[in-house]
């Protein structure tokens, strides 16, 4: 079982599919962010490393249809939220600031926002891409970087096909959720794959039965 080795990188259908056949996986991964640890995740992140009350910037680097970051702005009210996606398409039902554009050339300059978030998005990459992509996030955060993603582990590598036939899976989510749980992390991986980005003491937590991981960092 690749899930209990090492990270395993495969191709996930939803990245090729237009937007009519990817809007049903779309709404499945919005689904699962609302009632399987996402936005819960989300938010005790930001309770920790975000002041209350208090104006701030963030990027939602491949923000997809922008749920994250619509929980941002619900929030915090005060919070400037940008989301980015390498497919427009994508980001369609989403609202507030959009950017079309590509997480390996980010379209801002150093320093342009309060925090860099992603989440489920750095499992799609190699590692050495992913130090790639957190240090160009380190470069445009200023206070802090900040990633969501799940954790490589038997449990969520079977959920999604094991609980179809009762909630009802796109194809595509079934597909890609297995092969994005062998993409995924365990918690020394994501700080050490931050440190070797150059980021400040990273600290990543565990949350279950979410299987998600949250890491904080310090900007570079």
């Amino acid at each position: 079982m690749h899930c209990l080795g090492k990270r395993l990188i495969v191709p996930e259908v939803l990245d090729t599919l237009p937007p009519d056949q990817a809007r049903a996986s779309l709404a499945d991964l919005v689904r699962i962010n609302r009632y399987w640890g996402g936005h819960s995740t989300l938010r005790s992140l930001l309770r920790q490393n975000v002041p209350d009350g208090q104006p701030f910037s963030i990027l939602d680097v491949g923000a997809a249809s922008g749920d994250m970051g619509a929980c941002i702005e619900r929030w915090y009210p005060a919070a400037k939220v940008t989301l980015l996606d390498y497919l427009e398409t994508h980001l369609k039902s989403s609202s507030g600031q959009r950017v079309a554009g590509d997480a390996f050339r980010l379209p801002f300059r150093a320093g342009s926002f309060d925090y860099v978030f992603c989440s489920l998005f750095l499992h799609h990459f190699s590692d050495d891409r992913v130090v790639e992509l957190l240090r160009d996030f380190g470069a445009l955060a200023r206070k802090a970087v900040l990633v969501i993603d799940l954790e490589r582990n038997p449990i969520p590598y079977y959920f999604i096909a094991w609980s179809r036939p009762l909630l009802g899976w796109d194809p595509v989510t079934v597909h890609d959720g297995a092969i994005s749980v062998e993409a995924a992390f365990h918690r020394r991986e994501l700080e050490d794959l931050a440190r070797q980005a150059g980021l400040r003491s990273p600290e990543a937590r565990v949350f279950r039965p979410a299987f998600r991981i949250a890491l904080a960092a310090g900007s570079a």
